[in-house]
């Protein structure tokens, strides 16, 4: 039996941790300690071989290119123009693709004229409003950022670029899901991520330097003060679909709706937070090292240097291998006999340092937000399935639950009658929230 892995995901980052903002939740900051030397940005040798071995290493028609940071735009746009060239050189006769993540602040009309000549996908990073972006996302100067990430926007606007938002959603913002909704869907955002925050703080800073932690690193930690409480990253997600199924289907794409409606559709998604193993998507040092997820870049989980070893063969390592394979193995016993096991697989190995109900200490943290989410949402995510079988648009539940809603304003049900819209509720626990 063949067991030779064909294909992989990288997420490049080829200025390592290095970045004009201060973010206060950032992760990636701390990672220039895990170098003794001075943080160098990529090389064209580590370029030319990134480019060259990641092309190589999938078998598929289409590549896609992941550019992060950090902040990628500190590389300068001349960098980027000789990867595009490295590209044509390179890609035989396969389509290449190309995402961009950046936090807006040094885009300009050159940076989009390039972003849209070379089809480039960008996402911005933007968590809602100016008071809420500001508290986080500043300068290192401490002043907000909101303005200039709007004025990054509007540039993509006009230049006709494809853009989409990545919020983090922390203590902060999770209080104001339906605020932050609508300031995305006012900006033109049709495709939204949400990324919920938890960080450990190790009590003492590690052997490396560091003071955030994973799962089993060893050290005792506390979570963040910005981190996001499990219940109010549950309520997040549930405001912000309560608004989107009477408004937005087919209009605007919410990552973790479109990928609990696969889960329920196929039993499968490309979301690797739900996948059933992870692993295969790597996250590339500027000087080389590569390593297991871009969430686990400590010494411990480098797979080794695509300057001593093909990304192909690393792809293949017991390493790489057992580290997606972990996942699973590695549930608590309370996950694996979870209703709602197929719709997450546990979620992500980094959140699973909480205590489970049978007071195991590898549960996700976010547990509770996800059986929140899930049975909140399960019987429309269902009959969504069943219209996508009979080859019929989604949008034909959110007329339905609109127009029953319309219904029970004029004449609303008794509180503990059914609710009109078919979810089999009382109306005091369905819509009746809905129609104040």
């Amino acid at each position: 039996m063949n067991s030779q892995v064909n294909n992989c995901q990288v997420m490049a980052k080829p200025s390592s941790s290095l970045c004009n903002l201060d973010c206060d939740y950032c992760f990636y900051l701390e990672k220039e300690k895990l170098y003794s030397s001075k943080i160098k940005v990529m090389d064209d040798h580590t370029l030319n071989n990134y480019i060259k071995q990641y092309i190589d290493a999938q078998e598929t028609n289409h590549v896609s290119f992941s550019w992060q940071g950090g902040e990628p735009t500190l590389m300068g746009i001349d960098f980027f123009k000789k990867a595009m060239g490295l590209q044509r050189k390179h890609k035989g006769n396969k389509v290449i693709l190309n995402t961009f993540q950046t936090n807006g602040i040094l885009i300009d009309s050159e940076w989009c004229e390039f972003f849209k000549e070379n089809n480039f996908l960008v996402g911005v990073s933007i968590d809602g409003p100016n008071t809420l972006h500001d508290k986080y996302r500043v300068s290192r100067s401490g002043r907000g950022t909101h303005d200039k990430v709007m004025q990054c926007i509007r540039l993509l606007n006009e230049h006709g670029v494809e853009f989409n938002s990545l919020t983090v959603v922390n203590n902060i913002n999770c209080e104001y899901p339906i605020e932050v909704y609508e300031h995305l869907k006012s900006l033109g955002v049709k495709y939204m991520q949400f990324i919920p925050l938890v960080e450990q703080e190790a009590s003492e800073i590690t052997e490396d330097g560091l003071t955030l932690i994973y799962p089993g690193s060893g050290y005792k930690g506390t979570v963040t003060p910005w981190s996001v409480e499990p219940r109010k990253y549950g309520n997040f997600l549930c405001q912000i679909y309560d608004k989107w199924i009477v408004s937005d289907v087919s209009k605007v794409f919410v990552q973790m709706f479109d990928a609990t409606l696969s889960a329920h559709h196929t039993g499968k998604t490309e979301l690797c937070t739900f996948s059933e193993t992870c692993g295969h998507a790597f996250a590339l040092e500027s000087n080389g090292d590569l390593y297991n997820c871009d969430h686990f870049v400590y010494p411990e989980y480098k797979v080794g240097n695509i300057n001593d070893t093909s990304i192909r063969e690393l792809n293949n390592t017991p390493k790489a291998v057992s580290f997606g394979e972990n996942k699973m193995t590695a549930l608590s016993s309370d996950c694996k006999k979870c209703a709602y096991l197929k719709l997450c697989n546990g979620g992500c190995p980094k959140h699973q340092f909480s205590k489970s109900p049978s007071n195991e200490n590898n549960h996700n943290y976010f547990c509770e937000s996800y059986k929140m989410f899930f049975s909140h949402t399960e019987l429309h995510f269902r009959i969504m399935s069943k219209l996508l079988n009979q080859k019929r648009s989604p949008v034909e539940l959110m007329l339905h639950i609109r127009n029953s809603l319309e219904e029970m304003r004029l004449s609303p049900p008794l509180r503990n009658e059914r609710c009109l819209c078919g979810s089999g509720n009382k109306f005091k626990k369905c819509c009746h929230g809905k129609l104040a």
